[in-house]
């Protein structure tokens, strides 16, 4: 819990913690845990994406290895558990196999990755991608806020861009990639559980709509004349509300709008919007998204608004490995905690990673369910439960 103080101390932004890809907080941040890294008897380094790479070789030379972390960017303004949690919880569990002077037959690595959240140019999941091997070059040309270049930033940060693809994992199939994060949700605290066992990661769809009308001045066009793009727009986000609520499992969410030309005395004529769909089953996340989408075209052709419809993205859902799972939940249950299997609505390193290998993920609760926001809080004892597990988990591993 000092570490997790440590790191949610080295920010961008005085007051509070803001540590985005390749900033000299990240720096800072990348050369403490390595610190502690090395303490736990890993050797540390540094890739070019700007990863940090812990290793700790196992028993029998040459066998697989076990990928183990989270990432150690942040959002703005954020909590100190997302993300640097599972990194921290990752190095106590190796301390303890070193303090036992145990050492599993395969080897350990511990990633914590350079850029999950996307915060500086918009590029999540750069490190895993990286790790995993699908890095888009193309992202190299993405510009900051400030006109510098993911290049210039990495070769800044001591990596190199034309080398990118040094850092995907050749050393063979891994035996799995575990990831330790909190919930991010209401779920275990709501049933009183210190942990629980992520089954899959929720596909996702997101769009960006545009709802084109007429502007006019607010004074002189009849309402029954009226081409307003906005209202179009606002009856579309009841229905995408609307839509979530009778779908069990589904969220939908418009988190952006932006209103053309934006004068209080001026009929909106254009109106563009975001929309995010998820739901952990494909079939009904796809279902739900071209009911939305239908849903638009009709509100637009009645209100005579032109509409121009464009997808950002679309992840498909990451189930976690049976096996990796099966484990997991009899490391939580041998330790005298009762198991309980969910969905995660949030998307994690473990997505980039699924490319690569199986994955598994262990969620610890979170106080009323915040995230990405300074009140982010976990119990000790529950961070205690997870470090328990993560050791139970290796040892199990180490005997199948």
């Amino acid at each position: 819990m000092e570490r997790l103080d440590i790191l949610g101390a080295l920010s961008e932004e005085a007051g509070r913690l803001t540590r985005p890809y390749g900033s000299e907080s990240m720096r800072l941040a990348n050369e403490r845990v390595a610190e502690w890294m090395r303490a736990a008897g890993m050797t540390a380094r540094q890739d070019n994406v700007g990863n940090l790479r812990g290793h700790l070789g196992g028993s029998r030379a040459g066998g697989p290895t076990l990928l183990l972390g989270s990432h150690l960017d942040s959002v703005r303004d954020a909590g100190k558990y997302d993300g640097p949690l599972g990194v921290i919880v990752a190095i106590a569990a190796i301390q303890r196999l070193r303090d036992s002077a145990r050492r599993p037959p395969f080897a350990l690595e511990v990633l914590a990755f350079a850029d999950e959240e996307g915060l500086r140019f918009g590029s999540t999941y750069l490190g895993s991608a990286a790790v995993a091997g699908t890095f888009d070059s193309a992202d190299l040309d993405r510009i900051d806020a400030r006109g510098i270049s993911m290049r210039e930033a990495m070769r800044h940060f001591g990596g190199d861009p034309d080398r990118t693809g040094d850092d995907r994992w050749t050393e063979g199939r891994p035996l799995g990639y575990v990831e330790v994060h909190i919930e991010q949700g209401p779920v275990l605290e709501a049933r009183g559980m210190p942990v629980g066992i992520v089954s899959a990661i929720a596909g996702q769809n997101r769009y960006s709509l545009t709802f084109t009308g007429e502007a006019g001045h607010a004074g002189t066009v009849p309402m029954d004349r009226r081409r307003d793009a906005l209202v179009a727009a606002s009856e579309f986000v009841i229905a995408v509300e609307s839509e979530a609520q009778k779908t069990p499992g589904l969220v939908a969410t418009v988190g952006q709008l932006a209103v053309r030309p934006g004068a209080a005395n001026v009929v909106p004529g254009e109106t563009t919007v975001s929309l995010d769909v998820r739901h952990p089953d494909d079939a009904k996340r796809k279902a739900s998204a071209r009911r939305l989408l239908d849903i638009s075209v009709q509100t637009a052709q009645r209100r005579n608004i032109d509409l121009t419809t464009r997808q950002l993205s679309e992840n498909a859902t990451v189930p976690c490995s049976p096996n990796l799972v099966a484990q997991l939940s009899r490391a939580v249950r041998d330790l005298g905690h009762p198991v309980h299997e969910l969905a995660s609505g949030a998307g994690h390193d473990a997505v980039a990673m699924s490319t690569l290998t199986d994955v598994a993920m262990l969620f610890v609760r979170c106080k009323s369910g915040v995230s990405h926001n300074p009140a982010e809080s976990v119990e000790i004892a529950d961070v205690g439960v997870a470090i328990d597990v993560l050791g139970h988990f290796l040892e199990l591993l180490a005997q199948a």
